[in-house]
């Protein structure tokens, strides 16, 4: 299967429109999917380079590093010209002997490195494909010492691209003043709409490049969503904890969003495709956007959202769209890739 792809900003790496997430591979852990079976996550990985995706985006906190072990063990057995591309993170550091507590974030230039050099160990690789700052430092760590570090570890060989996640303008401008910015990773979808007012068309401005998480909601935007499934998860699933995030998941923002959901069957219906298609390709119609992680936990979710990869909405597709958002009013942020103007 080929799939499109788009340059990430100036980094020289092509990048399908699609990537494999692998954070519910991580399996339990403080901010975790639930129970997952490695087979699965093993088989999905294979699914996915089968079909044509060249990167997978993990994170050393997913599962306390258990996502990036698994996904070493896969591309371990892969021949070597049909491994894709791999995208870690660093930056928030969990307490090995409370794992149920929340991680802490630490950006210090000692912890960036030997997060790093742990991901390339686990991961089995002489270099990251792109390395990125997960969020924002919370130890008191000036930004310019944190990417400091990413140069230093770019300039050794060990990264690639440098890259950063869920960063205002602010940091990325600081962070630009020292070296390119490669790529940043925003949370982005019909629901989450807000990075489409200000880091994304940053982005688009300075030649960044963009991919973004979580397009179908954490699930809400497909097929399969309801109110009795997500009733139905299991109690370690971060999407039954509370917080900000998880409260798309409880009414009445619930109602609103599986009601955006139901909007959008007939424009996935004239497609062919299934409603996370839609979802994804709604997120790649706006200017800027290179890429978006998916995430999968089984082969066959794959099959379920492909074609996002590769369906191009049109005028009137978007136009319902807007009137759909507005209807239900799930969700805030802008409605049209034509709000997207470069800063």
């Amino acid at each position: 299967m080929t799939l499109p792809k788009r340059p990430l900003g100036t980094s020289g790496l092509a990048i399908t429109t699609v990537g494999l997430g692998a954070w519910a591979i991580g399996g339990e852990w403080a901010f975790g999917w639930g129970p997952q079976d490695d087979a699965d996550s093993i088989a999905t990985i294979r699914r996915a380079t089968e079909l044509g995706i060249n990167w997978i985006d993990t994170a050393a906190i997913y599962g306390l590093g258990h996502s990036e072990e698994v996904l070493g063990r896969a591309l371990a057995a892969l021949p070597a010209g049909q491994r894709p591309m791999v995208f870690t993170k660093c930056g928030i550091v969990a307490d090995p002997d409370k794992p149920r507590r929340a991680p802490r974030t630490n950006l210090r230039p000692e912890s960036i490195r030997r997060e790093c050099e742990l991901s390339l160990r686990r991961l089995g690789v002489e270099r990251i494909d792109l390395y990125q700052f997960h969020t924002p430092d919370a130890s008191g760590t000036a930004v310019e010492d944190s990417w400091s570090e990413m140069m230093r570890l770019i300039a050794e060989g060990k990264v690639r691209a440098g890259g950063v996640s869920n960063f205002d303008v602010a940091l990325l401008e600081r962070c630009e003043r020292l070296r390119h910015v490669d790529s940043l990773q925003p949370p982005f979808s019909m629901i989450r709409r807000g990075a489409a007012a200000d880091v994304i068309p940053w982005c688009a401005a300075h030649a960044t490049g963009v991919i973004v998480y979580s397009p179908m909601q954490a699930g809400l935007l497909t097929d399969r969503a309801s109110a009795e499934r997500f009733g139905a998860l299991a109690a370690t699933d971060w999407r039954r904890q509370q917080g900000a995030l998880a409260e798309e998941f409880r009414p009445p923002r619930l109602e609103r969003n599986l009601a955006l959901r139901d909007a959008l069957r007939p424009i996935a219906d004239r497609h062919g495709v299934p409603v996370a298609a839609v979802a994804i390709a709604w997120t790649l119609a706006w200017p800027g956007v290179s890429g978006a992680i998916v995430g999968a936990r089984a082969p066959e979710q794959i099959d379920g959202w492909i074609e996002g990869a590769s369906v191009t909405l049109s005028p009137a597709d978007l136009r319902e769209i807007v009137a759909a958002l507005e209807r239900t009013g799930a969700g805030r942020g802008p409605l049209h890739p034509s709000e997207t103007a470069a800063t």
